[in-house]
């Protein structure tokens, strides 16, 4: 598919032909969100921790004599019933970690590139390159290419202006095309991919590399 190539000022200045295996995919929606949830689920830590009544600090001491009261026969504080007692049945530890096999993984993606260039909101560009680190000049650069909306900057690599420049504004972020994922992708609502991005993301996306 021939989409439009643009300067950071927005404006057309050439065509390119993107790769149909990645970006002409077929559109999996229930693969994007089992890679979605994956994503999700591998971001937790696990360290939630509920105190049981045999770990609760208070006495172990009867808090009353067993007969006599006219009240229930109670051995302990730290039962769950009581303020301050223990949590039954409350959160341990675990891991939450899910697995997805890199083909899926990657099908995934190529899926979610699919249906960001259907509804356009992916956006090509020439370069995204800046002179100096300055958050003015990012900000116009963005608002050019994708309006007022959030957006997402896709880089081949480490480029420190550009990712200074971009880190103070509230609706945008850059992300290094080798660690595209499903979230960060549906998480704007542009996609900025500049030409050498588009190499990197070939680079491992391509159908013919998974062979």
């Amino acid at each position: 598919m021939k989409v439009p190539v643009r300067n950071m000022a927005g404006k057309e200045v050439d065509t390119i032909e993107l790769p149909a295996d990645i970006f002409e995919a077929e559109i999996n929606i229930d693969l994007m969100h089992q890679a979605y949830v994956r994503q999700m689920a591998n971001a937790r830590l696990g360290t939630h921790k509920a105190m049981t009544r045999g770990e609760v600090n208070r006495t172990k001491a009867k808090w009353y004599r067993q007969k006599g009261t006219g009240r229930a026969r109670h051995g302990s504080r730290n039962a769950p019933i009581f303020v301050g007692g223990g949590k039954a049945h409350g959160p341990r530890p675990r891991k939450y970690t899910q697995a997805m096999p890199r083909k899926m993984r990657r099908a995934a993606l190529r899926s979610a590139l699919s249906a960001l260039l259907r509804d356009d909101q992916l956006v090509v560009v020439d370069e995204f390159k800046l002179d100096e680190v300055k958050t003015r000049a990012a900000r116009a650069a963005l608002e050019a290419l994708a309006g007022t909306g959030s957006s997402l900057v896709l880089l081949p690599g480490r480029d420190e202006v550009v990712e200074r420049s971009v880190r103070n504004l509230p609706n945008a972020r850059v992300l290094h095309a080798s660690y595209l994922n499903i979230r960060d992708l549906f998480s704007h609502d542009k996609v900025i991919m500049p030409l050498s991005a588009l190499d990197v993301i070939r680079s491992y996306l391509s159908v013919a590399q998974e062979g």
